[in-house]
C-alpha cells in the first residue's frame, strides 16, 4: 500500500492506495471532533457530484474515508487527485441537517442479559445505569458491522466498559450494547461480544428497501425505555 501526506492549515491528512480499487483518506487532527468532521465533509462532498459512476462506495468511519472505485474506469492517481481537491473544501459541520430519533428500549432481563454485569463495572445500580444511557442524545458517527448497525457516542459513564471476555455466537437484531465509550444497535443477528443492556423492538435495517436504513451519521438517538409489555406496540416498526 502507497501513501501521501497532505497538509493544510490546521488540517493534516494521508491518503493512501487500498488494494486496486480504493483509496482512503485518514485526518490525523489532534482533536476527534475535527477528525470526524473533516472525512465526513469529504464524503458529502463526494456523494454530492452524483454523477461519477466511477466511484462505487463512499464508507466514512471516525476519522477515516473509503473510496471504492471501478479499476476499469478510473485510476488512483485520478481518485487521489478528486479527493485532495475536495480536502480543500471549507469544512463543513456533519451534524448539519442531523435529525433526532427516539428508539424504544426493554432494559434488563432476556432483553438485556449483561445490564448486571456492567452495572456492577460501573459501581452503579442497573437502574443508574439505565438512567444514564437514556439521558440524552447520543450522536451516530458511522455504519458498523454488521449490515448497518448504527455506531453511537457512548453515555456519560464515569469509565469505559470492557468487551465480555467470552463473545456470544448469537445476538439478535435491535440489541442495544455498550463498549469502551460506546454505543451500537444491532442491525442485523450475528456474533458480538459487546455487551448487551437491552434491546428495541424496532427494525433498524431492512434489506427489502431502499434506502436499508432511515439513519445517517450526525443524526441522534435517544434511548427511551420500555416495559417488555409494551414491546408488541413497536415489534417490526421502521423508524424514520
Amino acid at each position: 500500500m502507497s501513501g501521501v501526506t497532505c497538509t493544510r492549515p490546521h488540517r493534516d491528512f494521508v491518503l493512501a492506495d487500498c488494494g486496486d480499487s480504493a483509496v482512503r483518506l485518514t485526518s490525523l487532527s489532534p482533536d476527534a471532533e475535527e477528525r470526524w468532521q473533516a472525512v465526513h465533509t469529504v464524503a458529502a462532498a463526494l456523494d454530492a457530484r452524483g454523477d461519477d459512476v466511477a466511484v462505487t462506495g463512499i464508507i466514512p468511519t471516525y476519522d477515516s474515508l473509503l473510496v471504492e472505485f471501478d479499476c476499469a474506469a478510473t485510476t488512483h492517481d485520478a481518485i487521489r487527485a478528486l479527493v485532495e481537491r475536495l480536502i480543500e473544501l471549507p469544512a463543513q459541520p456533519a451534524t448539519r441537517g442531523s435529525r433526532q430519533f427516539e428508539i424504544p428500549v426493554v432494559y434488563g432481563g432476556e432483553f438485556g442479559p449483561d445490564l448486571d454485569d456492567v452495572a456492577a463495572h460501573l459501581a452503579l445500580s442497573p437502574a443508574e445505569v439505565i438512567r444514564l444511557h437514556s439521558a440524552r442524545p447520543l450522536t451516530m458517527r458511522c455504519f458498523g458491522s454488521p449490515g448497518g448497525a448504527p455506531m453511537l457516542d457512548g453515555p456519560a459513564f464515569p469509565q469505559p466498559v470492557p468487551r465480555r471476555t467470552i463473545p456470544r455466537p448469537h445476538v439478535p437484531a435491535g440489541a442495544v450494547a455498550v463498549a469502551g465509550r460506546q454505543a451500537v444497535i444491532s442491525a442485523r443477528p450475528a456474533p458480538g461480544g459487546w455487551p448487551v443492556i437491552g434491546r428495541t423492538p424496532l427494525t433498524i435495517v431492512d434489506p427489502s428497501t431502499e434506502p436499508l436504513s432511515d439513519f445517517r451519521p450526525g443524526d441522534t438517538f435517544r434511548f427511551v425505555p420500555i416495559t417488555a409489555a409494551e414491546w408488541p406496540l413497536y415489534e417490526g416498526v421502521r423508524h424514520g
